[in-house]
């Protein structure tokens, strides 16, 4: 019997979290030895990534967000309709030429600016069973629910989704509580629980930074296009307080502006040993495991992995353009999962010193006794399962 065959569209408009997301759902269903998967990203940067036998990664012309909120190409001489356009071609083809039986969307409905539209009802057409998947936490209900009006995101699950799959646990968020689909789709929604993450074997040329020799705080910023203000609480709280027990590693991220990261390193340069810094590892997962504690913003993946590792941690969540991070934050806090520091309370060098110095003594997510906390991997790959066994009986025609 053929492998099944898994087409995951992942939009990748900003930062590292919806590939990264993605990269962990394909690589574990490959793992499997029942599915080979293709991986469509917009993510600049999806070559750095190394992915699990049977799977493999299409690229569509990437886009950034603006300052602004809007976007734009990467390619300055492509208006962004041209882009978009280029990008829904792509996407189409490789579900004509892939034949998937099962397409995972991965946040958006329609995809970015509409893109996967055509894709949809083309798989419509042959009864590929259609998934949208979410994370724990889209943003605050207020926000969320004229963006799906305007994107016509709730008209697109009724027209063309089986499932939704919101990886993670009701008790934390339920993100559909506030959507007109929310009440249609109780019954086909399945909150899987966290995506279980493990360390990669390193590479053979894999080289790390002395200070990931000894114990050490990691303190990442995710993708590091959004992460100025935690990297600069962090590096003031070392230069308010050279006393601060453990030393710290700062992950830049890739889309950090140089000019922050210039300036970041010429003051980290001054504090010296107590901080060091590097730009991207694309296997922060071996970093994270070493870490005695950790400082993030609180993204998706992030989270996963402290989880997933059993890390102390203290999180500093954005709480602009969107209030995901803070509202995972707060839950994970009520829980006993993290501690949260919020920004909106002042940047205070002194009150970011006083959380690194307990964050040794805090407790381990492992203490809160959450069942079924980090079992995303396995649920999903039960859907699939009964998905595949229930194809006859999804003709999309039948559908809402």
């Amino acid at each position: 019997m053929r492998a099944s065959r898994v087409l995951i569209y992942s939009h990748d408009t900003f930062g590292l979290g919806h590939l990264r997301r993605s990269r962990t759902i394909a690589n574990a269903l490959a793992g499997t030895g029942e599915v080979e998967a293709v991986i469509v990203s917009g993510s600049a940067v999806v070559d750095r990534f190394a992915f699990a036998r049977g799977v493999s990664a299409v690229r569509v012309p990437g886009v950034t967000k603006r300052p602004d909120g809007s976007y734009a190409g990467l390619d300055p001489q492509v208006p962004l309709p041209e882009t978009v356009a280029r990008r829904a071609d792509i996407v189409l083809r490789t579900a004509r030429d892939f034949r998937p039986d099962l397409l995972i969307v991965d946040k958006e409905p329609t995809g970015f600016h509409g893109e996967m539209l055509a894709t949809l009802e083309h798989l419509r057409a042959r009864d590929c069973r259609v998934v949208l998947g979410l994370r724990d936490v889209l943003d605050a209900p207020e926000l969320l629910a004229p963006e799906w009006e305007r994107k016509g995101s709730s008209e697109a699950v009724r027209s063309f989704y089986d499932e939704i799959w919101v990886y993670g646990l009701s008790r934390i968020h339920r993100p559909l509580a506030a959507l007109p689909v929310g009440a249609d789709f109780a019954d086909r929604t399945t909150y899987t629980g966290y995506l279980r993450r493990a360390a990669p074997p390193p590479r053979p040329d894999r080289a790390e930074p002395g200070v990931a020799a000894e114990p050490f705080i990691l303190v990442t910023a995710g993708g590091g296009g959004d992460g100025d203000g935690l990297i600069d609480w962090v590096i003031s709280a070392y230069e308010a307080d050279p006393g601060i027990p453990l030393p710290a590693l700062v992950a830049f991220g890739p889309f950090l502006a140089p000019e922050s990261r210039a300036a970041f390193l010429a003051r980290i340069a001054r504090i010296g040993r107590n901080v060091s810094a590097i730009t991207f590892d694309s296997e922060i997962e071996l970093l994270m495991e070493k870490a005695s504690g950790v400082v993030a913003m609180g993204g998706y993946n992030t989270f996963c992995e402290i989880l997933s590792f059993d890390k102390r941690a203290v999180l500093v969540p954005r709480t602009t353009p969107r209030r995901e991070q803070e509202i995972r934050a707060t839950a994970a806090e009520s829980l006993g999962l993290a501690r949260t520091v919020l920004e909106a309370d002042g940047r205070d060098p002194a009150r970011m010193a006083a959380a690194l110095r307990a964050l040794p003594d805090q407790a381990r997510p492992s203490r809160a006794n959450i069942p079924d906390l980090l079992g995303g991997l396995d649920r999903i790959a039960e859907r699939v399962r009964a998905l595949n066994a229930a194809a006859p009986a999804l003709a999309l025609g039948d559908r809402a």
